[in-house]
């Protein structure tokens, strides 16, 4: 019989008392049963930590100090993880049903020589989580797709700690698309093993750091062309654009199967 693994989730949060009672009860509500929940706060000032505080029975740690921005929380996290597998939800995402953590933790008990899995997202409207603008189907990972911009949707994202032993954490030179350099580092410059999960996993709400308005967008783009020199693979600007863009399209008129 296949180990039982652990996995485990972590919440970074700020300022986050309209929708982080949706991502705690999201993730109490997975059926997997060897999980470790993780919140790491950046001294938020609202009613955040008194809605922490009411779920002290599903989480197991909560830290709540001054950071240098979300990539040095999530680092954090990850330092205080003691699970085989992580994965991260975000304040104001939760999961698409009660199966997620389940699935991931059948994938990698089954599959040992598996690093790290992913899957689809869905984004969704902030006052009606039922309500889907934007469909992000992901696929199996193929070398060469970094260079046009593609990267799993973070949040899909869970990978054995093991993997952040050995190639490291978020880099925090990168403001505001560490979370594609870490995924580049992790898939293409070392090639863990991935594998493509054909489910939704995560909605997501609209108005996330990275989707705010037009200036995150440019900035989230500039780094990850700056991720991509970093790593040796610069790419065609207009075929980056180009590609960029197509799939920014089929997000909008896909729909879920």
């Amino acid at each position: 019989m296949n180990k039982l693994l652990k996995i485990s989730i972590i919440t970074v949060s700020y300022n986050s008392s309209s929708t982080i009672e949706d991502t705690i009860e999201s993730v109490a509500s997975q059926s997997c049963p060897n999980k470790e929940y993780i919140i790491v706060d950046g001294l938020s000032n609202d009613n955040t930590l008194d809605i922490i505080n009411n779920y002290s029975d599903v989480i197991n740690k909560v830290i709540s100090e001054k950071d240098t921005g979300i990539y040095d929380a999530m680092n954090k996290g990850v330092n205080l993880a003691s699970g085989d597998v992580i994965g991260f939800i975000n304040s104001d995402d939760i999961y698409s049903d009660n199966q997620v953590l389940q699935r991931v933790s059948v994938l990698f008990s089954a599959n040992p020589g598996v690093d790290a899995c992913y899957g689809d997202l869905c984004y969704v409207k902030c006052d009606d989580l039922t309500k889907i603008v934007r469909y992000w189907r992901s696929n199996p990972y193929k070398q060469g797709l970094f260079k046009k911009g593609w990267v799993p949707p973070h949040p899909t994202l869970f990978a054995r700690r093991e993997v952040y032993k050995k190639f490291g954490g978020f880099d925090l030179r990168y403001r505001i698309a560490a979370d594609f350099e870490l995924m580049l580092r992790f898939i293409a410059t070392n090639h863990i093993q991935t594998e493509y999960l054909p489910h939704i996993m995560v909605k997501m709400r609209l108005g996330g750091t990275t989707n705010r308005n037009l200036k995150n967008i440019l900035l989230q783009n500039l780094e990850i062309r700056r991720a991509l020199r970093s790593h040796n693979m610069s790419s065609s600007l207009v075929g980056f654009i180009a590609h960029k863009g197509w799939s920014r399209f089929l997000q909008f008129i896909q729909r879920p199967k």
